[in-house]
């Protein structure tokens, strides 16, 4: 497929938005559109071609698009990889591809309270759980692909919002975002993580009776985890392996990181460390760098 030539020289953005069905697609095109995307839903990947004709026209509306495609338009779908390879390639098209997941209990919960069917479904004989997982398989390659992965299995739709503000709210489409994310592996591994860390090795606060209902933002708990020698030991080579590797990611073209810790709960020793983790690369990066903690909340009571 050969292209217009762009008549300016400013690079086009290009956002593509995909995941699982029920994840939580229409919330992220919703996003995008607030930052001043010009956003389109359910567009057959055979129509991409044409549409980057348009973009590169020099329409102004046109500047920064995103394109949700799901497997609605599941006859197309299986052309949608090679449009994505034909993209990137554009010399005037700044291509990235946003894949929103969520663990499956989470989906079966989320379809039978909407009591919506699956697309899978609607002309398949398969149950609710066998098109979920289908779904997943097919999707495996693009999710492969992506630039952005986002776990939105605990994420309401304000927080969703949120977390997309903070990928693409940036002035330069270059700019490389690093979250850093605390979490605990009895509430389920974080899937959208990059990289994942494991803590607890590390000298319990829970066991400490005056601890336990605090968390590693606070300065008791916080203080408690660092004292040791092993934390200290751990956190060198820690940092000292991300400063190594955060480079070459940049370098590959990846737009974010996503750091994840973990602990128990995901209330104290992650907590600590990815605090202390996220302070520590904003002073030596001038990225975009942001600390969540997905389970601190659960454990110490907080109302969601």
């Amino acid at each position: 497929m050969q292209y217009l030539e762009e008549k300016e020289v400013i690079k086009r953005e290009l956002t593509i938005v995909t995941g699982l069905s029920g994840a939580g697609k229409s919330v992220a095109i919703q996003s995008l559109e607030d930052l001043g995307y010009f956003c389109v839903d359910n567009l057959p990947p055979i129509l991409l071609p044409k549409f980057i004709e348009l973009m590169t026209e020099g329409n102004p509306s046109l500047q920064k698009v995103a394109i949700g495609i799901d497997l609605r338009g599941r006859e197309f779908f299986t052309n949608l990889i090679e449009e994505i390879d034909n993209v990137q390639h554009h010399a005037h098209i700044h291509l990235e591809v946003l894949f929103v997941d969520a663990e499956t209990q989470k989906l079966v919960s989320r379809y039978k309270e909407t009591r919506r069917q699956h697309p899978l479904q609607k002309h398949h004989d398969l149950t609710l759980l066998e098109a979920i997982n289908e779904e997943r398989e097919l999707l495996s390659e693009i999710r492969s692909l992506a630039n952005h992965t986002v776990d939105t299995t605990k994420l309401r739709p304000k927080d969703l919002k949120k977390r997309i503000t903070q990928i693409f709210n940036v002035k330069d489409a270059s700019t490389f975002t690093i979250n850093v994310t605390s979490f605990g592996f009895k509430h389920g591994i974080q899937i959208d993580a990059d990289l994942v860390f494991d803590v607890r090795f590390l000298p319990n606060p829970y066991y400490v009776e005056t601890l336990r209902p605090l968390t590693g933002m606070d300065e008791p708990v916080y203080s408690y985890v660092m004292k040791w020698k092993e934390t200290q030991t751990f956190y060198e080579k820690l940092l000292d392996l991300l400063l190594f590797m955060i480079p070459g990611y940049k370098k590959e073209g990846k737009s974010q990181l996503v750091i994840a810790i973990g602990c128990t709960g995901g209330q104290h020793r992650s907590v600590a460390l990815a605090q202390r983790l996220s302070e520590d690369l904003q002073k030596k990066y001038d990225y975009n760098i942001y600390v969540r903690h997905r389970d601190a909340h659960i454990e110490s009571g907080e109302k969601r």
